[in-house]
């Protein structure tokens, strides 16, 4: 009888365990080909549903473990990028602003490769405050992209106006680069790197944006 009950007890055993690699491979292998380990799928950031608005603040940690695609050659690691909540991203960037000492108004337009930041400060040093929101903003968004800022009070409305447009509107990309030259006229912080300049553009960035 206690043959038996081991038996059965190691049966039951190798089930579960083959059940649970199931279940692994299922959560582990996403269409993309990539991998993924997180604690919870729905990232803030990452706009995987169309939903909106902000999620409540919780106790947990975040976490998220991601490998390159086991198949050789495959890029589905890059179209996360173009699932980013790009109005989540200015409402972090906007938020975490404001905790920035003599910052007290900040408006902050995300693109598919800029971010555009307009703010009100007292601030007694321009450029330090300047450097500070930029440096701010490049925490959050990924490394390619491009930050800019403004303390001209003029521009926010500017700013603003932009975000009634998108990546397929007509004459966008005019209307961005104008305000970004514009912003470029108040301080911009240090350079961000011996490569790279105050906005965090290299000269390959620079090039390529005067041959658009």
């Amino acid at each position: 009888m206690k043959k038996w009950s081991m038996i059965i007890g190691v049966c039951l055993l190798l089930t579960a365990a083959g059940c649970s690699k199931d279940m692994a491979n299922r959560d582990v292998y996403e269409e993309s080909g990539d991998t993924i380990n997180v604690n919870n799928k729905r990232a803030e950031l990452y706009n995987e549903g169309g939903g909106r608005g902000v999620r409540n603040v919780s106790d947990d940690y975040g976490f998220v473990r991601h490998q390159k695609s086991p198949v050789q050659g495959d890029q589905g690691g890059k179209e996360h990028y173009s699932a980013l909540d790009r109005e989540q991203v200015a409402n972090i960037i906007s938020q975490l602003s404001t905790d920035i000492p003599n910052v007290n108004d900040v408006a902050t337009l995300v693109t598919d490769q800029e971010v555009l930041i307009s703010y009100r400060t007292d601030s007694k040093d321009r450029n330090q405050t300047a450097d500070q929101v930029k440096r701010t903003a490049m925490s959050v968004v990924p490394r390619f992209y491009h930050v800019y800022v403004s303390d001209d009070n003029n521009l926010m409305r500017d700013v603003e106006n932009l975000a009634n447009m998108d990546s397929t509107s007509k004459n966008a990309r005019n209307s961005v680069n104008s305000l970004i030259k514009q912003m470029k006229k108040s301080p911009q912080g240090n350079r961000m790197s011996d490569s790279e300049d105050e906005n965090g553009a290299t000269r390959d960035d620079i090039m390529n944006t005067n041959n658009r």
